[in-house]
């Protein structure tokens, strides 16, 4: 990657951007901020979230690294909305329960006399 990252962006942290990276270190990366601080020719500071195999912040973390060496991670997984918990009944039957009664054949309707 030639271009500096901007907030938002999805990188691919490994060896080549940084030896501390390399191997079973690397990481998949969420820029939150670029520092403007000027550092070393080719270096830059990114502040982000370390995501995990799901796409699930896990750390937020501030890495110097070589900006030739990051790679795009288009292909990671994007971060997903926690899940809901829905009810599988019926509005009818989260009332006083007369919905379950008029269908079990236990109750008899005052129109049926």
């Amino acid at each position: 990657m030639t271009a500096r990252p901007s907030p938002g962006d999805l990188l691919a942290v490994d060896g080549r951007a940084s030896v501390q990276f390399a191997g079973d270190r690397a990481l998949t990366f969420r820029v939150v901020s670029v520092c403007d601080q000027p550092t070393y020719a080719g270096w830059i500071w990114l502040t982000g979230y370390v995501l995990n195999r799901r796409g699930e912040a896990t750390d937020k973390r501030e890495i110097c690294v070589q900006l030739a060496g990051l790679r795009s991670a288009m292909g990671s997984p994007a971060p997903r909305r926690p899940r809901t918990t829905r009810s599988y009944a019926s509005r009818r039957d989260q009332s006083d329960g007369a919905a379950a009664r008029d269908r079990s054949g236990l109750c008899a309707r005052a129109d049926a006399r």
